[in-house]
């Protein structure tokens, strides 16, 4: 189920300041879109690269009834739980009733154990459908299930 939001909460704030204002005074209203996604990641690099590089294949299934395909960089650290990487992913699909394609920027640290996880639409990617698309989706992972939480406005 995709939610209307009226208001914008802080976490959300840096998005919205750094999104376009859509010309001609329109309004635009931020939605939310959840649901599921399986992962395929296949390994691109030796086992003892010093930067591990994967192949990415996913399916989203929700209120995104999508595919996307990227690369990603990975570095993990002799300490426990501390890791980082990056990656780009572009997702062609169905979102709010309309199809297009658009791509996602991941930056990810893990400080012993503690996540800082910036998920972001590239700005202008959108196509078809998805002209002007901005937004910022969240993951967790429960029971080996990944779930996503997608923040958006499609102004345009």
């Amino acid at each position: 189920m995709i939610l209307s939001r009226r208001t914008i909460p802080i976490m959300a704030a840096t998005l919205v300041a750094a999104a376009p204002l859509p010309a001609g005074g329109e309004t635009v209203t931020e939605q939310i879109a959840s649901g599921e996604f399986e992962v395929k990641m296949t390994p691109s690099s030796a086992a003892d690269a010093p930067v591990g590089s994967f192949a990415l294949d996913k399916s989203y299934h929700g209120d995104l009834e999508a595919h996307s395909a990227g690369q990603m960089l990975a570095v993990r650290t002799a300490v426990d739980g501390s890791a980082g990487y990056v990656a780009m992913e572009k997702v062609s699909g169905t979102l709010a009733g309309k199809q297009g394609t658009f791509v996602l920027q991941h930056s990810a640290t893990m400080t012993r154990g503690s996540p800082d996880l910036s998920i972001t639409v590239v700005p202008d990617s959108g196509t078809d459908g998805f002209v002007g698309l901005a937004g910022r989706m969240d993951i967790r992972i429960e029971g080996g299930k990944h779930f996503y939480s997608f923040r958006y406005t499609l102004g345009g």
